[in-house]
């Protein structure tokens, strides 16, 4: 198994903020065919291989991916993937990210 976090703040609404992470999972499903749906302020997905969630706060995002073994070798396009959607609709990191 392998994880993969990422958090950024960002200066958004909580419906922009949704807004936004719903496109990222909706880009994600069609990347890697994901099942996805909201619980509160949490989108959890899943599919064979992985699983995970994207959390938004007020102040920051988080996504948060076990991958399983076979889904390790897509581990960096996927991780990449995230920073590049990110950076596009949080805004650049200002800081280390965990």
């Amino acid at each position: 198994m392998s994880d993969i976090v990422v958090r950024r703040t960002h200066g958004m609404t909580m419906k922009k903020a949704r807004r936004a992470a719903e496109d990222i999972a909706a880009k994600l499903d069609e990347e890697f065919d994901l099942d996805y749906g909201w619980d509160g302020n949490t989108l959890a997905f899943r599919r064979t291989g992985v699983t995970g969630f994207l959390a938004v706060h007020k102040r920051d995002v988080e996504i948060s991916l076990r991958l399983g073994f076979l889904m390790l070798a897509f581990r960096g396009r996927i991780e990449q993937e995230i920073h590049t959607y990110f950076d596009d609709h949080f805004g650049k990191s200002a800081g280390p990210e965990i």
